[in-house]
């Protein structure tokens, strides 16, 4: 039976229209430009290479160009979340009728997750926020976020619904047993390997888990 629902955090427990996501990646490659002065142009390819190549724009930073991955995390991130997003109700109450343990496992760091958990004002609703720290660097889709997560909700892969908005999370997650959901607003056609479920937005879990819960009872 369904026990857990693990989220991700941008662009997944909000929408994309909000904006937020695409500043977040601006701030991105201005922090690129700023450190190591740079052009814009070239500051947005050397993204690209270190993304392509690691997965993660941070991880490459690191591995390569020796950033601090604190410094990166408060800048990128340095952004004032009340243009971008505000309090939803209607998610608080969806989330409070789910009987599901919650936690939010996120690439960003845990400070982003709390702003912008509480700017929704859905904070108390997750149990725990496994961020790219708690994961000591080795984030979605590696094996290991998930082995994590799994372990602070302290339930089985077949217990655990994860929700994310990028394919190759919810297959990294897909291939350690647990059930995923995939928020995307707009998707025609079959699912992609390792996506079980595909959903608008992020209200729509909710469908997703009676129908589980139906299903085991």
């Amino acid at each position: 039976m369904l026990k857990a629902l693990l989220c991700d955090l941008d662009d997944t427990i909000y929408g994309p229209a909000t904006g937020l996501w695409p500043a977040i990646g601006r701030r991105i490659t201005d922090y690129i430009v700023e450190r190591f002065g740079v052009s814009r142009e070239a500051a947005e390819a050397r993204r690209s290479a270190h993304y392509e190549k690691y997965g993660l724009t941070l991880l490459g930073l690191m591995h390569d160009e020796q950033v601090d991955p604190e410094d990166y995390l408060a800048f990128v991130h340095d952004l004032p979340l009340a243009d971008y997003l505000k309090p939803d109700p209607a998610l608080s109450a969806m989330l409070a009728r789910l009987p599901l343990r919650k936690a939010i496992l996120t690439n960003a760091d845990a400070a982003h997750a709390e702003r912008v958990l509480e700017r929704l004002g859905v904070r108390r609703h997750f149990s725990h926020i496994i961020d790219i720290t708690a994961m000591r660097f080795r984030p979605k889709p590696d094996v290991s976020a998930y082995a994590l997560a799994l372990e602070r909700l302290g339930v089985a892969p077949h217990e655990c619904l994860f929700a994310d908005d990028l394919v190759s999370n919810l297959k990294g997650a897909h291939d350690v047993g647990i059930l995923t959901v995939w928020v995307r607003p707009q998707h025609e056609g079959a699912l992609p390997e390792g996506v079980d479920y595909q959903v608008p937005d992020v209200y729509s879990l909710e469908r997703i888990v009676a129908e589980r819960l139906m299903l085991a009872s």
